[in-house]
């Protein structure tokens, strides 16, 4: 039987944990489905990759004296995705997995596309549908994790957010 203290910490998976140092952050007691967390980490870098490309793309291409601050709000948005996928590699990372990069498949892992329109109420509604299509990919994503990943789970939280400040951001721009 596992030795506890009188506020239930397991004392014996407290000392497991000093061994195994190779698994880095990954102790016994993870209780998620490290594989399929990582596959779903890296589904959600290949979209963030293909957000930062389609904004980065946008950012370059828009033309119009009058589109100033959507060409800012195309870069700062390009900047913030690319944090993302960031945070999604080094979490990859921290769970023992190798995140991808490989440019051949990203497109096929993204839940969003890639966009090359000329008009910017395209762009603009091209990224606000991106959005949307995120914003659900991570609810889905949250709701599969669950309690078994906090860590990731909250990472999840936190990118989500900030999607849907994005995704605020074009509805207005469309407007």
């Amino acid at each position: 039987m596992a030795e506890s203290t009188p506020t239930g910490i397991d004392k014996e998976a407290i000392r497991a944990a000093a061994r195994n140092l190779q698994d880095g952050p990954v102790t016994a007691g993870y209780q998620g489905d490290r594989q399929a967390v990582i596959k779903m980490l890296n589904d959600a870098l290949a979209t963030e990759l293909v957000c930062v490309l389609r904004y980065q793309r946008h950012y370059y291409t828009v033309t119009g004296r009058d589109n100033g601050p959507i060409k800012a709000e195309f870069l700062e948005h390009a900047t913030q995705e690319q944090e993302h996928a960031n945070w999604l590699a080094e979490r990859i990372i921290q769970l023992n997995g190798q995140p991808d990069f490989n440019p051949a498949t990203l497109l096929a892992r993204s839940h969003a596309e890639y966009d090359a329109s000329d008009d910017v109420q395209a762009m603009i509604r091209a990224n606000l549908i991106a959005e949307r299509v995120a914003i659900e990919s991570y609810r889905q994503m949250i709701e599969q994790i669950g309690a078994s990943d906090p860590t990731t789970r909250h990472l999840l939280i936190k990118i989500m957010a900030v999607e849907e400040e994005h995704a605020d951001d074009m509805r207005d721009l469309l407007g």
